[in-house]
């Protein structure tokens, strides 16, 4: 049998081992572009649960500690595999609700639970990917179940099984066999399954190696420097933070208790789940906030900081990175207007533009920053509207909007905009006049209209479809797909931009990075203007936005 704390344990166990080989994880990824690599986002997302495992007493059920484990798992996902592996792991949760321990038939159960909600939640599911390894990892366990009686060797062979089919992944996925790569979500997978079996074989739990703490994993710690950062002026003294484990009778929580805190101070996040109410406020009487907090249940983690000595010490900080004036801090405030919006973004300037064409919250994120569901959410529950839409920006970053979906208190329609031409596009084409149903339609229309080329550089030596690319090296992307390597940003750009423009094109926006020199931006701009300037628009930006020297759209 497996006890609660054997579980909390295995959990804690796999989120050590993930954050220890999270770097091997991500150099399996094919593309050497810089990203929000996969054992990177495994990482992140396991941290996020990690921290409140950690909290729980010995005495815990398996319940307990999968429903834990779970929203834990689900607040702090980020990029797929993350959300994938949130999903797979619900399935604990589901099947385990109401038990002392979990049997072979249970952890069985939980496996086949966790397979069915990923797969539902891709909307064209991919084989010889993380979500394979699962489902024939948990069909062999099913297999198992039957005739199996020591729970050991029952999760040693699943785990066997998982790594069989890791190796078959290539076979299955033409992009693996061509990399000469194994899945990299799949290979998490089986590093999870190896750590928890370390737990119940009684050997303890994997010890975390690495040396700096997972700062990057968003609770409220982290949702100001997410979705905006203290304006200079204090008018609160105390940042309070605490978590409230929720009392079954106390009906309405989170909005009773936002109304209060909002009442008392300012910079009011409250987010919460089934289990949970997680609050963050800037206040000068934080016994108060704290003592309302425990109208609503038991807390946990309070944290009371003198954001005054605070801001006198930074001053003196010379090292510290100065924040931008352009910063502004959302509150979670009630629906005021019919209609909002959440841009995903990086950059001063493509903040701007976002802003420009009137959304309401940027969240700063994008290639190598997934924002997590939780920073999702909390923007969602910052813009004062009934309906919300949300421009993730990234193929990387949809997932976990979509997450956020099940949590908001409010309507949200998450568009699918893959990069930042699509989702300026996607804005501009909003109708205020319309209703939501023609919005959603014509904002689709218009993105999926956009055509889109990224410059960037190569992360790692790598091959692809039998090119030789070396560290460094300027990649070109057409709509995500390599397209060509060069040695010169500005000569990339153009010929990338040529293969864009179509015979009905118009107009052309690049929009260059923070680590490119106006006067290599003028050069693309005139030689751009030399080829096509009689008959298309030409549009350059500085969007300040890093890895991408240039985001280029042709419409």
């Amino acid at each position: 049998m497996i006890t609660g704390s054997m579980l909390r344990d295995a959990f804690i166990s796999a989120s050590n081992c993930i954050s220890n080989n999270k770097k091997s994880i991500d150099e399996l990824n094919v593309f050497p572009v810089p990203d929000g690599d996969t054992g990177t986002n495994m990482s992140m997302t396991l941290s996020n649960a990690k921290k409140e495992l950690e909290l729980m007493a010995d005495d815990v059920t398996v319940s307990q500690v999968a429903k834990v484990m779970a929203s834990g798992l689900l607040r702090g996902a980020r990029g797929n595999s993350g959300v994938i592996t949130s999903l797979l792991f619900k399935g604990f949760d589901k099947a385990l609700s109401g038990q002392e321990t979990a049997d072979i038939e249970l952890m069985t159960q939980s496996l086949e639970k966790g397979v069915e909600r990923a797969y539902k939640a891709v909307m064209k599911p991919t084989e010889g990917t993380i979500l394979t390894v699962a489902r024939l990892a948990s069909v062999r366990a099913r297999e198992l179940a039957g005739v199996e009686t020591d729970l050991v060797s029952y999760w040693e062979q699943v785990c066997i099984e998982a790594e069989r089919v890791l190796d078959t992944t290539p076979d299955l996925l033409p992009t693996l066999k061509k990399a000469g790569v194994v899945d990299a979500g799949g290979k998490g997978l089986c590093m999870i399954f190896r750590a928890m079996l370390k737990v119940f074989k009684g050997e303890g739990i994997v010890p975390d190696e690495s040396q700096k703490k997972q700062a990057e994993a968003v609770t409220i710690e982290t949702y100001a420097s997410v979705v905006g950062s203290f304006e200079d002026e204090i008018h609160y003294t105390y940042c309070t933070e605490y978590i409230v484990k929720k009392d079954v009778k106390a009906e309405g929580g989170a909005l009773k208790l936002r109304a209060y805190l909002e009442s008392i101070g300012d910079c009011v996040v409250v987010v919460e789940d089934d289990e949970i109410i997680k609050v963050h406020v800037h206040t000068n009487n934080p016994g108060l906030a704290v003592e309302k907090g425990l109208e609503f249940g038991s807390m946990t983690l309070p944290k009371i900081e003198n954001m005054r000595y605070q801001h006198e010490a930074k001053k003196d900080e010379k090292k510290k990175v100065t924040v931008s004036s352009s910063n502004k801090v959302y509150k979670s405030v009630p629906p005021e207007k019919d209609y909002g919006f959440v841009a995903v973004a990086t950059g001063e300037g493509i903040e701007a533009m976002f802003k420009d064409a009137g959304a309401d919250c940027i969240v700063r994120g994008g290639q190598t920053m997934n924002p997590s569901t939780e920073d999702i959410l909390a923007a969602i529950q910052s813009t004062p509207a009934r309906t919300v839409f949300v421009l993730p920006n990234n193929k990387n970053i949809i997932m976990a909007a979509e997450q956020a979906v099940k949590l908001a208190d409010r309507k949200v329609c998450v568009l699918q905009t893959r990069t930042i031409p699509q989702g300026l596009s996607a804005l501009l084409a909003f109708d205020p006049t319309a209703d939501y149903k023609t919005n959603s339609t014509e904002m689709t229309k218009a993105f999926e209209r956009v055509q889109t080329g990224q410059v960037t550089f190569a992360a790692r030596d790598s091959e692809f479809d039998g090119v030789e690319i070396h560290q460094g090296e300027i990649l070109a992307m057409d709509n995500g797909k390599l397209s060509l390597v060069e040695k010169d940003a500005v000569k990339a750009a153009y010929r990338l931009t040529k293969r864009l423009i179509k015979p009905d094109s118009e107009f052309i926006s690049v929009i260059y990075g923070k680590d490119v020199k106006e006067s290599e931006a003028e050069a693309l701009r005139a030689k751009l203007e030399e080829k096509f300037g009689t008959r298309l628009d030409i549009n350059v930006i500085n969007g300040g936005q890093p890895v991408y020297y240039y985001i280029i759209s042709v419409e």
